[in-house]
């Protein structure tokens, strides 16, 4: 059975740096393709960043590109998100989700119904 727990979200301040970690266990993440998503209150959930099987490429949507960071450490089973400059609008459940079936290593899955498996969520609040 394979279970991704998401760790690192916080109360942090407009301007911040955090970095929020997803830990996979059940399985090797080494093959997966990778996302992190975000709900904010009221809202859909958002795809926010991607990585691919091989980690060779990422993607980030408009909101989230040259601030965040995705990176992943297949030697600890372990996905990352990075934040810096954090903005009030930042606040959202951050989640990450893994995809086996029918990966290519060399491909971003954008949407989350194309992912095989989610965490629980960390909460990222951002106060101004």
């Amino acid at each position: 059975q394979v279970q991704l727990v998401e760790s690192g979200g916080g109360l942090v301040q407009a301007g911040d740096s955090l970095r929020v970690s997803c830990a996979v266990s059940g399985r090797s993440s080494s093959s997966a393709a990778m996302g992190w998503f975000r709900q904010a209150p009221g809202k859909e959930r958002e795809f926010v960043a991607g990585i691919s099987g091989s980690g060779g490429t990422t993607y980030y949507t408009d909101p989230t590109k040259g601030r965040f960071t995705i990176s992943r450490e297949n030697a600890k089973n372990t996905l990352y998100l990075r934040i810096n400059s954090l903005k009030p609008e930042d606040t959202a459940v951050y989640y990450c989700a893994a995809k086996y079936r029918g990966t290519s290593l060399s491909r971003v899955y954008l949407r989350g119904s194309e992912y095989d498996y989610w965490g629980q969520g960390t909460q990222v609040t951002v106060s101004s």
